[in-house]
């Protein structure tokens, strides 16, 4: 059963965003020059882009690594299932003999 919360990423995101709006409003309220405020929330903004790009490739290799372990334990499995159904056809194929001798 799921715990009631907020998972990892979301928590980062809503602290992405909480920065982005706190560094936005701190470049519109400081007094500089329109050209310097543009450049400063450019510059945010391309940090910010880097940011979450490397979150995403960082939450990708997760999420492929988790398949790949999901595909490898389904592939024991499968091979444990086929064990036992070939066992189970060998023990039939005996007792069946057993009887049609007896």
């Amino acid at each position: 059963m799921r715990e009631e919360g907020y998972g990892p990423a979301s928590i980062l995101l809503s602290f992405l965003l909480g920065g982005v709006v706190g560094a936005g409003l701190a470049l519109l309220l400081a007094p500089q020059s329109g050209a310097e405020t543009r450049r400063k929330i450019k510059d945010l903004a391309d940090e910010v882009k880097e940011k979450t790009n490397k979150y995403i490739d960082e939450t990708r290799e997760k999420v492929a690594g988790a398949m790949d372990d999901g595909k490898g334990y389904y592939e024991e499995k499968k091979s444990l299932i086929k064990s036992a159904v070939e066992a189970g056809k060998e023990a039939y194929e005996k007792e069946k003999e057993k009887y049609a001798k007896g």
